[in-house]
This record gives C-alpha cells, sequence and structure tokens, in this order.
C-alpha cells in the first residue's frame, strides 16, 4: 500500500480528523463569516460540513479534504441564502396582503382570510424546490427561465417543478377543512 493511500484512510481514524478538526473549523468560520456576513447558521453550516465530510471519508482523500469541506459549506451556505430570500420574500407578500384594507363586506373579508391561510399552509406544505420555484414565479415575477438560471437546471425541470407546485397547491386548498 503507498504513503498516499495510507493518508488517505488516515482521515477515517477518528484521531486524525479531530487534528484536521482544530486545523480546519475556526479558519472555516472565519471564511463563511467574511463570505457571507453575519449568517446565524455558520455554527451549524460549519458543523454540517465536517459531518459530511466524515460520512465521505473514505471518497476524499486528504490533498482535496480541505477544498471538499469548504465547497460543501459555500453550498450550504448558497443554499441557506436562497431559502431565506424566498422565505423574506412570501412572509412580506403575505404581510402586504393582510395589511391591504379595502371596503368589503365582513363575510368576504373572512372567506379571503380563510383562503389566505389555506393557501399559506399548502405553500408551506410544498416540497422546497416547487416552493422556491412557486415563490420566485408567482411572488418575485421571475421567469421560467430566470429561475432556471439561477438554480442551473433546465428551463423544462422548472417547468416541470411549476407544474407539480400547481397540482399539489390546487389539492391541497380543495382539500383544506
Amino acid at each position: 500500500m503507498s504513503d498516499s493511500e495510507n493518508e488517505d484512510i488516515g482521515l477515517c481514524k477518528e484521531k486524525s480528523f479531530q487534528v484536521f478538526f482544530n486545523t480546519n473549523a475556526t479558519l472555516l468560520r472565519n471564511y463563511l463569516y467574511y463570505k457571507f456576513g453575519g449568517l446565524e447558521d455558520i455554527d451549524d453550516i460549519v458543523q454540517d460540513s465536517f459531518i459530511k465530510l466524515w460520512d465521505n471519508c473514505t471518497k476524499v482523500t486528504t490533498e482535496t479534504a480541505k477544498s471538499y469541506l469548504f465547497r460543501i459549506a459555500i453550498n450550504q451556505s448558497n443554499s441557506l441564502l436562497r431559502h431565506e430570500t424566498v422565505k423574506l420574500k412570501h412572509q412580506k407578500e403575505v404581510k402586504q396582503i393582510n395589511n391591504n384594507t379595502n371596503h368589503e363586506s365582513p363575510e368576504y373579508l373572512l372567506e379571503e382570510k380563510e383562503f389566505m391561510a389555506k393557501l399559506e399552509k399548502a405553500i408551506s406544505s410544498l416540497p422546497d424546490r416547487q416552493r422556491e420555484v412557486f415563490l420566485l414565479n408567482r411572488i418575485e415575477k421571475k421567469t421560467y427561465r430566470e429561475i432556471a438560471e439561477l438554480s442551473k437546471v433546465s428551463v423544462k425541470a422548472i417547468e416541470k417543478l411549476m407544474h407539480k407546485a400547481l397540482l399539489k397547491l390546487r389539492t391541497e386548498i380543495e382539500n383544506l377543512p
């Protein structure tokens, strides 16, 4: 067995991994802080990144472990930021709808409020990707092409996700009490 193979297996040993963790955890945390600012979940992202590295230690060489670790953390941070952006836009839209005052009948306002509650519940029950595509299209008014570019997938994939989201929303809203 060559030295590089011994070294690669070494990352899967608890003591070696602990040394790697002690060497890189603060470095990774600081990097994420400077790259993404005061992201609340930085410590969780660092921990999850090391867990994923540990789970895949047999597939990652020690030469590539640090770059692999940083790539995991960056991807998780980007995903979290995208999710938070969509979530905030959705909350803003719902708040704006709730704050709009109109002079409709009380019955109409009650029905509208009940429908909005059903809609919010149905949107919340969508799988993450479907919810993200739906909100980007319907709330942020992004085209399928723009969403595809943001998500780095094909326009067809976005169309399919949107179709599934609309079908699920229709079913959910009809079935809610």
